[in-house]
């Protein structure tokens, strides 16, 4: 009978792995970190955030953060002179990756306490006030500041022919989220039949609605809220558009996470947005959130909501950013 031989490096690995996984399901013993990373499913939350969702002092919050942290169960991320924790994102498919994925599975599927859900929602709202009261105070500048970054026609003509290209019928229902001065909306009210375009703040809203009524675009409907309350409504579509807005949400997976649930099956979704970056003056000059986001961040985001990339673009900008711009599918 044929034995098949194991080279040192082999029991190597394999001794590491373990000692990966034991390191791990150690750092899952305490009943306090399980909740910590059932937060952290579609969320980023910095140390203070999460010392308010569970009443815990900074210190003892700071150790169990290390504690994941040396487990590889949580990594953080920086975002100008902030830092917020959320789960690893693995470049490569290894035993790490699979330890985490079947971990964080069967933390997902168990209930999150009320009390604990109710004050992750506190924190996501105020984070969403400040957004728009950012671009309530700002509306009359809103061009000037967003050209700080890019010019939205540097973007705008490539979303648009990703999103025709993949969704080719006149009479498709279409959503702008985050429509700004409502330049977009031109583009898609003189080929879509149906168009929406949702925005929290009243101020952006109404320079949408000048701009749509000095254009006639009399088949383009106008609605202050969000994804979320579209869904309760029950409203459907068959294609999506977001462009430069995801870097100005609380919750970037969420906002994602309900656009695929707005979206009929084989339904678009077009993403325009920065790539990950380290200017720090956007936040405070642009009302940005999050300094950009990585490739693979996008991708933890869209696939596990059931999206499929179909084409991507990437633009670079004089200024040092780049855009990126992807057609997603609904499968």
């Amino acid at each position: 009978m044929n034995q098949i031989s194991q080279t040192p490096n082999d029991l190597y690995l394999a001794s590491n792995a373990i000692d990966q996984l034991s390191q791990k399901l150690k750092a899952c013993g305490d009943p306090l970190r399980v909740q910590i990373l059932q937060c952290l499913k579609a969320d980023a939350f910095g140390v203070l955030e999460l010392t308010q969702i569970f009443d815990t002092k900074q210190s003892g919050m700071s150790h169990h953060l290390k504690v994941l942290s040396k487990a590889g169960l949580v990594e953080a991320q920086r975002e100008g002179n902030s830092i917020f924790y959320r789960r690893p994102i693995f470049a490569e498919h290894g035993a790490e990756a699979a330890a985490c994925t079947q971990l964080f599975s069967m933390f997902d599927a168990l209930a999150l306490q009320p009390d604990i859900e109710e004050k992750m929602q506190e924190i996501r709202s105020k984070r969403a006030e400040q957004s728009s009261a950012f671009f309530d105070r700002n509306a009359d500048r809103f061009a000037e500041q967003q050209e700080l970054i890019c010019d939205h026609q540097q973007y705008a003509p490539t979303s648009f022919k990703l999103l025709k290209a993949g969704l080719t019928t006149h009479d498709a229902r279409v959503l702008e989220v985050g429509p700004g001065e409502g330049q977009f909306l031109a583009l898609l009210g003189d080929y879509y039949d149906e168009v929406d375009a949702v925005d929290t703040s009243p101020q952006m809203l109404e320079y949408a609605r000048a701009f749509c009524a000095d254009k006639k675009l009399s088949n383009v409907s106008l609605i202050e809220g969000d994804t979320k309350q579209l869904l309760k409504q029950n409203q459907r579509y068959q294609g999506i558009v977001m462009n430069m807005v995801l870097h100005h949400v609380p919750t970037p997976a969420r906002l994602i996470a309900e656009c695929a649930e707005l979206l009929d099956d084989k339904g678009v979704l077009v993403l325009c947005d920065l790539t990950k970056h380290d200017q720090t003056w956007a936040k405070e000059n642009c009302g940005d959130l999050w300094l950009g986001f990585d490739q693979a961040e996008l991708k933890k985001w869209i696939q596990s909501v059931g999206f499929i990339e179909d084409e991507s673009v990437f633009i670079g900008l004089r200024n040092g950013f780049q855009i990126q711009i992807y057609r997603y599918i609904k499968h």
